[in-house]
């Protein structure tokens, strides 16, 4: 089993950046998948959830508007499209896939953001 997020990176206020999480070795259209970050020093939160087929998404209120979480099934990828992106937002993200049987977590990536 893997989760391999990719696409962080440095970027200013106000920028964009994509997150992929590439996924193998399950049944990812099973899954739900799920978006968190940790910040130094403090605990991971949640950020975003997908239902397995796509249909149904949620956000944190820190988000909201901002944050969009999409999926492709044929591809086995989960994605987060970050927009307007502020300073707080700084924390390395990390996928994860959820079902009531079992879960996975991806290694996480950087992504900051600073002038």
């Amino acid at each position: 089993v893997q989760l391999v997020e990719s696409g962080g990176g440095l970027v200013q206020p106000g920028g964009s950046l994509r997150l992929s999480c590439a996924a193998s070795g399950f049944a990812f259209s099973s899954y739900a998948m799920k978006w968190y970050r940790q910040a130094p020093g403090k605990e991971r939160e949640w950020v975003a959830t997908i239902t397995s087929a796509g249909d149904s998404t949620s956000y944190a209120d820190s988000v909201k508007g901002r944050f969009t979480v999409s999926r492709d099934n044929a591809k086995s990828t989960v994605y987060l499209q970050m927009n307007s992106l502020k300073p707080e937002d700084t924390a390395v993200y990390y996928c994860n896939a959820w079902s009531r049987r079992d879960g996975y977590w991806g290694q996480g990536t950087q992504v900051t953001v600073s002038s």
